[in-house]
């Protein structure tokens, strides 16, 4: 068969297209991970060649604190020679995101664009986390003991009498193995109480009792992270004090100064706490709330109000979102008194009462200046409902002495005390004070958030779902 002229250069087109095909699967880049930065380098990943889905194998071990935010920075790469100077190669993207961010995301698993080229899109980038796993075994055993020598009574291992107000008398001991203790009740966990200053006396002593094994039963200890990464949400609510002991919001003494070129105390600590926290929630719609002041139009007091205005739904899109509904209210409302905590404590424990399969942790954050005017009340309302409250009253901080109210115990320390004036910085470093601020108000967040679970019995969910926007017909009591 001849072919025409047409049909030959046809053919020569064909191959010629081939040809390019190929040279271009020969010359795609090879991609270089993230030079991901913590504060300074911590480390860069294996070169994965001519591909355009590289799934990196190089794994890097950081300290995570829930209550700092930790930034993190990926760069990417096209590696195109064996340099390691990177600015000798091809910039492909960037991210920049917190560790809470990758944690706190559905299965901590975090997708997110590539940016840094301006007009142009870079694909995306999958960052995941995972707990190293430590031995998380909760041993529990329970002991009795038969003709130990005469003494008052005795506890732990070793045996001791234990006297009051004066030194224990040591009455003997014995070694066992975990294996062996988990063998359960047998004949062979009945153990010899032995006293060696008796024996080497003593020709015809043989013991001075026995401690038989009754039970013993192993459970994995959950932390905080098995829970947010099954899905868990932490339902951040702000309550800010808008009482007359602020001060002037015109007047540079005040709390609440509405100074044109920096932002104020109360939104410097809130936007320090926030930006924390708001990672674990996955919509970032947060409820805002005010207290002590007097509303438009008729100058009512009202000490549970929304700072957006909105009484059906007083969420606020994100930390941004909560800063300007804050700084609109101070516009509109008229700082007055007094200082009631009750009535925000109870908005959120009836948001609370309504979620009780732990798919969701509630957080308050209380901001205010000064001296709380109901506080047999908000004992009541903290002691009956399980909501962390953090602001600056000592006396609610169960630290030291739980909570009471009418003779009821608070069942966990739930109320975080932080002197807020402490953190206020007199020579305008504002950041770290605000770091520090953060760090102290949310430190004992994850072990109250423990408890609450361990005292429900609520175990972290295994197969996360994606998490449901928030109901906001829950909050029309307002």
């Amino acid at each position: 068969m001849i072919a025409t002229e047409d049909e030959q250069k046809k053919m020569m087109a064909t191959e010629e297209r081939e040809r390019n095909k190929d040279r271009d699967l020969e010359t795609r880049p090879s991609y270089r991970f993230p030079n991901a930065v913590l504060q300074t380098s911590f480390g860069r990943t294996e070169v994965i060649d001519n591909t355009l889905n590289p799934d990196f194998v190089q794994k890097y071990i950081l300290d995570y604190f829930f209550e700092e935010k930790q930034n993190l920075r990926f760069d990417l790469y096209d590696v195109d020679s064996k340099s390691p100077d990177l600015s000798k190669h091809d910039f492909l993207g960037q991210i920049y995101c917190t560790l809470g961010e990758i944690v706190g995301s559905s299965g901590s698993r975090l997708e997110k664009p590539l940016g840094g080229i301006p007009g142009k899109k870079c694909g995306t980038i999958i960052l995941t986390a995972e707990e190293l796993d430590n031995c998380r075994d909760c041993a529990t055993m329970q002991f009795c003991a038969n003709k130990l020598d005469k003494k008052d009574f005795f506890v732990t291992q070793p045996l001791h009498d234990q006297h009051t107000h004066t030194a224990h008398d040591f009455i003997g001991e014995f070694t066992t193995s975990y294996r062996e203790l988990a063998r359960g009740q047998s004949q062979f966990t009945v153990y010899e109480v032995v006293n060696p200053k008796k024996k080497l006396k003593k020709r015809k002593y043989i013991n001075s009792g026995t401690v038989t094994l009754l039970s013993f039963s192993v459970e994995s200890e959950y932390t905080f992270l098995d829970y947010i990464k099954g899905g868990t949400q932490i339902h951040f609510t702000v309550a800010i004090d808008f009482t007359a002991s602020n001060g002037n919001p015109s007047q540079s003494t005040s709390l609440h100064y509405m100074n044109p070129y920096q932002m104020n105390a109360y939104a410097m600590a809130l936007k320090a706490v926030g930006e924390i926290i708001q990672d674990y929630d996955s919509d970032k719609m947060f409820p805002a709330l005010g207290f002590g002041a007097k509303l438009p139009p008729d100058g009512r007091v009202s000490h549970e109000f929304p700072l957006n205005g909105n009484v059906d739904n007083p969420y606020c899109n994100g930390m941004e979102g909560i800063l300007e509904a804050y700084h609109q209210s101070l516009k509109t409302v008229q700082l007055y008194g007094p200082t009631n905590f009750a009535p925000v404590v109870n908005h959120v424990a009836r948001y609370a009462e309504a979620v009780q399969d732990g798919s969701q942790y509630f957080v308050l954050l209380i901001i205010t200046d000064g001296v709380i005017s109901d506080m047999a009340q908000t004992k009541e309302a903290i002691v009956n409902v399980s909501v962390v409250l953090l602001g600056p009253m000592v006396e609610l901080d169960g630290d030291e002495i739980r909570i009471s109210s009418r003779g009821k115990l608070a069942e966990r320390d739930i109320v975080q005390f932080v002197p807020f004036r402490d953190y206020m910085d007199r020579t305008g470093n504002h950041v770290l004070s605000m770091a520090r601020l953060a760090k102290d108000v949310l430190a004992e967040i994850p072990e109250q958030f423990i408890s609450y679970m361990k005292s429900r019995a609520i175990k972290p969910n295994q197969d996360p779902q994606p998490c449901k926007s928030k109901d906001p017909a829950l909050h029309t009591q307002i």
